[in-house]
């Protein structure tokens, strides 16, 4: 079984100023590049898990998800790190417009984009870690049963992934 180094993306990748659907707002986090290539060093395969409300909400589009996402994967592998997928949730259960307005079991604080990462991927959640800002992130790892989490909002939050890479 493999481990997994799951990653939200706005406020741990990113800087979240607020539904970031533009390349020209995608401001990435100096420090999540040497994350990265440490746990990759280790044997962690990278996945990134996120809650993508503008969508739903009509803040952006797809289209602009996906431009974003294009240009954090060049981003990324222009430094080496390859990442093994991107799963997102575009629903919001209250907010979303038209089709989007659905509660779904992929937005989280539900499990279901871990859960299927975990199957996808052959993963071992209790070698895993979740890298997230936000409770509901923590919450999502948790219903996954993935043992490890970092709160990217706490002081030296990088040093406490990359300890915990080099333990696992």
């Amino acid at each position: 079984m493999k481990k997994a180094l799951f990653l939200d993306r706005d406020g741990v990748i990113n800087y979240d100023y607020g539904y970031v659907g533009k390349i020209e707002n995608f401001d990435i986090r100096k420090e999540i590049f040497n994350i990265c290539l440490e746990a990759q060093k280790f044997g962690f395969i990278i996945i990134v898990i996120t809650n993508q409300a503008g969508i739903g909400r009509g803040k952006f589009t797809l289209k602009d998800f996906l431009d974003v996402s294009e240009f954090m994967i060049q981003e990324f592998e222009a430094r080496h790190i390859y990442l093994t997928a991107i799963y997102f949730c575009p629903y919001h259960p209250t907010h979303g417009i038209g089709y989007y307005l659905k509660d779904s079991i992929d937005r989280k604080p539900n499990p279901g984009m871990l859960i299927r990462a975990i199957s996808s991927y052959n993963v071992d959640p209790e070698k895993s870690i979740m890298v997230g800002d936000k409770k509901s992130d923590k919450m999502a790892a948790r219903k996954a049963k993935v043992k490890y989490f970092v709160n990217s909002n706490n002081s030296n939050w990088n040093q406490t992934v990359i300890n915990l890479v080099k333990k696992k």
